[in-house]
């Protein structure tokens, strides 16, 4: 009876108009996003020294269009992103190729796609496409099945495919969340952690021909994590000015629009790496604390989704796509206090930038998908509901 009751109310989610969706969405998340979304138009506000343009401006018109595109994802069957996750993964991929053979460069690195109105980076895109593609292929697979080492290559191929490509961009933040979302999605698919030791073990082994394989401001900048003070005005500028922003905002800050080491310059790239650091010196402890609050009630919201879905696809989607915010948030913050070195990894909705927003949005909507269709079972050897 209560198999039966549970397919009847996953066929009536199915079937549901758009309006009856909408109205069942997670508008708590969808408020906590715009939230976050208002705190970093304030801090973009306040880093162009009290203007909306460039960085506000912008940053709001392409909120408005995520958050459109969010709100859409959200309301599309999920048995749609089921069926076409390998197609948007091979396409994401192949547009990581394209950008090895004639991407645009900036900033000595080759990550974007001009594509006229805006410059596309599909290395923020991969992380929503790594996740649709492993959750498709552990949808299909029993406990049973997971346990067979040859079962692991398909997926383990999927990760390290596009992480190599990246790595090569160079974008060695990007990358390594590339791996640790897939480490994620396996660990959650049930792969025992004894071969995560295993992996563990032989990525020690292997840490000479890493290391031999960075750049050379790649290695400065592990190097510069360890002693910052060996090169105050070169290499480790950019970590002891933040730190010292950081210091100088006390428990309440030093108030919006008045932070003397991001408005003297002293604070680099205080838009969107350091843009964490900016809001630290302003608001201080209180405010960072703050905002680190709405992410994670963002975190518990995708978590409660993905215990929720009846579908293991939804469970893993709602999983990978929540471990990717969490990855961008703890790599930016921590950064930017010193305890890890220095990669490009934006804190998410805050920091300027259009295809990492976009990314973040996607995400929040294809966790409110698995949320709106929480009920409805989809088989495991195709796009349909159980019996």
């Amino acid at each position: 009876m209560r198999v039966s009751i549970a397919a009847a109310a996953g066929g009536r989610q199915a079937d549901a108009s758009i309006g009856d969706k909408l109205r069942h969405l997670n508008w708590g998340m969808v408020l906590l996003v715009c939230a976050v979304g208002g705190i970093g138009f304030a801090m973009l506000y306040s880093a162009a020294n009290g203007r909306f343009d460039p960085w506000a401006s912008r940053q709001i018109m392409r909120f408005a269009v995520g958050l459109t595109v969010m709100l859409a994802v959200a309301v599309v069957d999920l048995r749609f992103w089921l069926k076409h996750a390998y197609t948007v993964y091979a396409v994401t991929f192949a547009l990581l190729i394209f950008v090895e053979v004639a991407g645009d460069i900036g900033m000595g690195a080759r990550r974007w796609i001009d594509l006229g109105v805006f410059q596309l980076q599909p290395s923020e895109v991969m992380k929503v496409a790594l996740v649709l593609a492993l959750a498709r292929y552990f949808h299909r697979l029993g406990a049973e099945e997971i346990g067979r080492p040859l079962r692991l290559a398909w997926p383990v191929l999927l990760v390290l495919a596009p992480a190599l490509l990246v790595l090569r961009q160079p974008d060695l933040g990007t990358a390594g969340m590339l791996l640790l979302v897939g480490a994620a999605m396996l660990f959650v698919a049930g792969v025992r952690l004894w071969k995560f030791a295993l992996v563990g073990l032989a990525g020690l082994g292997a840490v000479p021909v890493a290391w031999s394989l960075l750049r050379d401001y790649q290695r400065q900048r592990i190097l510069t994590f360890f002693n910052p003070e060996n090169d105050p005005l070169g290499a480790g500028y950019h970590i002891l000015q933040s730190k010292i922003a950081f210091g100088s905002g006390g428990l309440f800050g030093k108030g919006f629009l008045q932070g003397t080491q991001s408005h003297l310059s002293f604070l680099p790239e205080r838009q969107t790496d350091f843009i964490f650091t900016m809001l630290a010196e302003e608001f201080g402890l209180a405010g960072g604390l703050v905002l680190l609050g709405l992410y994670f009630l963002l975190f518990i919201y995708g978590f409660a989704i993905a215990l929720r879905s009846r579908s293991h696809f939804g469970r893993l989607v709602a999983i990978g796509v929540t471990v990717n915010l969490f990855l961008y948030v703890f790599i930016n913050a921590a950064m930017v206090m010193g305890l890890i070195p220095v990669v490009g990894v934006p804190l998410p909705l805050i920091s300027y930038g259009g295809t990492a927003m976009m990314t973040v949005l996607v995400g929040c909507g294809l966790a409110m998908s698995a949320y709106v269709h929480r009920d409805l079972r989809i088989g495991r050897h195709g796009v349909g509901e159980d019996g």
